[in-house]
Order: C-alpha cells, then sequence, then structure tokens
C-alpha cells in the first residue's frame, strides 16, 4: 500500500511540474499574456467543462469500464436546455432539473446494457454516442438554437463579486486544515504514522497561497467564474464519494478484481448502474454549462468532448485496467489539457497540430501508466 501511495504522490508531483513548465513555456512565447487575469479567467472556465466531465468518467474507468457517449450525450443535453429555454419559453429552474433528470436517465440506460445486459460498455457507449448525436441534430432541425435568456447564459458566463469569491477561499483553507488536522488526531488515535509539523504547515501554507493568490488575480479581472465554482464543489463531493464511503471502495474493488469484488458481497451489478447514472448527472451538469457559456445550442456541441475526458483522466493517473485513479488527479489532468489548448490557441498553432499535440500526449500517458505496472 505504501508503494501505491508513494507512486500516486509521485504521479501528483510530476503533473504539478509539467504545469509549471507548460506556463512558464507559453508565458515566454507570449510576451506574459498568458499569466494575464483575463487568460487565467479563460483557461479556469475552459478546465471546468472538461474536469466536470473527467469527474464523472473517472469513476467509469475505475471500474474498468468506459464511456465514448459523454460528448455527443453533453451536445444533446444541453441542446435539449436550449430549446426548453428558447423555443418553450420554461423558467430556468424547470430546465435545470429536467435536463439533470434526463442526464441520470440516459446515464442508466447505458449502465443497463453493460451490467445487467453484460454489453460491453465499449460498444454501448459507442452506439450512445451515434445515436445522442443523431437525437440532438433530430430535436435542433441541425440549426443553432439561440439566443438563451440572460439568466441562463449566467450560468456559464457569470461571476462572483470580488467580496464573495474571497470569503469562498478563506473558508475553503480554513476547512482544509480542519480536515487536516481532523485525519491527523484519527491517525494519532490508531498509533499510525503521521507528518511532522512543519510539513503539515507548509502543506497548509502552500495551499492558502495558490487558493487565496489564485482568487486575487481572478478578482483582478471579474472575480471567480461560476462554472470554476461549480467544477470546485464537484470536485470536493467526488473526493469524498470515492475515498470516505463504501460505494467509492466498491467501485475501487470492483476495478482491481471483480470476481474477488462479488465474492465478497458486492453488488457488482447495482455499483456498475449507479456509477453511469452518476456519470450521466455530470453530463448533464456540463451540457447546461457548455450550453450557457456559448449562449446557444448547436449539433456540433460537444464533439470530440470524451476524447477529452478521457485523456484528462489518464493523463490524471487513471489506470484504463480499471482499479487506480483520483478525482484530484483528473481535475489536475483536465487543467492541463486545457493549458495546451489556450496556448497553442493564443499562439494561433493549426488544428490539425493541436490534435497531434494531444494524441501524443495521451499515448505517452498510457505507455508511462503501462511502465509503471511492469515495474510493479
Amino acid at each position: 500500500m505504501s508503494n501505491k501511495l508513494k507512486s500516486i504522490n509521485l504521479q501528483v508531483y510530476i503533473m504539478l511540474i509539467a504545469i509549471v513548465v507548460i506556463m512558464i513555456f507559453f508565458t515566454l512565447l507570449t510576451e506574459g499574456a498568458y499569466l494575464s487575469a483575463r487568460n487565467i479567467s479563460n483557461l479556469l472556465r475552459q478546465t471546468s467543462i472538461t474536469g466536470i466531465l473527467a469527474i464523472g468518467m473517472v469513476f467509469v474507468i475505475i471500474s474498468a469500464e468506459i464511456d465514448l457517449s459523454v460528448g455527443s450525450l453533453m451536445g444533446l443535453l444541453g441542446g435539449f436546455a436550449a430549446i426548453s429555454n428558447v423555443w418553450w419559453g420554461w423558467p430556468l429552474p424547470l430546465t435545470i432539473l429536467v435536463t439533470l433528470i434526463l442526464g441520470t436517465l440516459f446515464g442508466t440506460w447505458n449502465g443497463w446494457w453493460v451490467a445487467y445486459r453484460k454489453v460491453p460498455s465499449f460498444i454501448v457507449t459507442l452506439a450512445g454516442m451515434l445515436a445522442f448525436r443523431g437525437m440532438l441534430i433530430g430535436i435542433t432541425n441541425g440549426t443553432t438554437v439561440s439566443p438563451i435568456s440572460a439568466d441562463m447564459t449566467s450560468i456559464g458566463q457569470g461571476y462572483l463579486s470580488d467580496v464573495v469569491g474571497m470569503i469562498l477561499g478563506v473558508v475553503a483553507v480554513c476547512c482544509f486544515i480542519l480536515w487536516g488536522n481532523y485525519q491527523r488526531t484519527a491517525r494519532k488515535n490508531l498509533n499510525l504514522p503521521v507528518p511532522t509539523s512543519t510539513k503539515e504547515i507548509m502543506k497548509y501554507g502552500i495551499f492558502a497561497i495558490c487558493v487565496l493568490g489564485a482568487i486575487y488575480l481572478l478578482n483582478d479581472y471579474r472575480g471567480i467564474p461560476f462554472p470554476v465554482l461549480v467544477l470546485a464543489l464537484l470536485a470536493v463531493v467526488g473526493f469524498f464519494l470515492s475515498r470516505k464511503t463504501a460505494f467509492g471502495r466498491h467501485i475501487y474493488a470492483i476495478g482491481g478484481n471483480i470476481d474477488a469484488a462479488r465474492l465478497s458481497g458486492i453488488g457488482v451489478e447495482k455499483v456498475k448502474l449507479l456509477i453511469f447514472s452518476i456519470n450521466g448527472l455530470m453530463v448533464a451538469i456540463a451540457g447546461l454549462i457548455l450550453s450557457a457559456r456559448l449562449g446557444a445550442g448547436a449539433p456540433s456541441a460537444g464533439q470530440n468532448a470524451e476524447l477529452d475526458a478521457i485523456a484528462a483522466c489518464v493523463i490524471g493517473g487513471a489506470s484504463l485496467a480499471g482499479g487506480i485513479g483520483s478525482v484530484y488527479g483528473v481535475v489536475i489532468g483536465a487543467f492541463i489539457i486545457a493549458l495546451l489548448d489556450n496556448g497553442m490557441s493564443m499562439l494561433d498553432v493549426p488544428t490539425f497540430w493541436q490534435y497531434i499535440v494531444k494524441g501524443s500526449i495521451l499515448l505517452l500517458a498510457v505507455w508511462a501508466d503501462t511502465m509503471s505496472k511492469k515495474k510493479m
């Protein structure tokens, strides 16, 4: 177990180093424009959609399954939200509620075929990718649905005020410190080793500087983007669900050894059904934010988004073989992808080169995961 924890920590350190290197590289090439408050705000908003998709996807991947339909489903749900808002004139709460319910139902549909009909998830979600894209084109008549209302637009384009953002940052730092102290006390009571006080203080200090510094920088532009707040909240919930609940432990057990998990009494089919339901809910949230950010629902919305979500999971340390992965890792992975997308766009790198770079990075990440397993 200690070796696995060391491996996970090493992956985190490597990703953080990669972030620093990428940011320095693009900052130099853009003469400092890359680190402007406006671009950082845009960068984090780009991260939010991929990050939300990756949070749902990582549960699927940890359970040794895959979902290729999230891009098309996100486009379909975002298109539905736009239609209900523009054509049908629904109030925003009803649009949000129905979209979330539909996302959960579509995710459950995929999960039912995988868990109870024993159809490989690759085939089920590949079929879903095609069917959902066809449904999107059908309900929109192949046209862009716009403009959506101002209140719905605020979901994807709104910002928190400077004061509210800083208060939330202070609360987040305090909660992080309290949680750390709680875990430290719990380990002491179990006679488990604990980090030195100096390391703990350094950890809290770095976290506080990063969080409050980022908020200060964002406040220099317009404030914390609302989608970033949603991503942060979902990341906290996802981390708690995966690490601190029996359901989370069951997901890792199924991905690690499904036969052993079944023999130990875990309801494998039920857990897999819930995993795909949660994934569908995450896709619905991402779809709402996407349409709100674009200000419209489009037939092409969400294309290739599933590839970015899978890439974020792999770069973030999740193993496609199952049993390994973390929520905070995939959020960092989504941030790395956004860093590359944003930097290459600022440098006017041709689109084909952007695909080549992202594909190469994904291949290297999978290769590194494979090599690390051989060493173990």
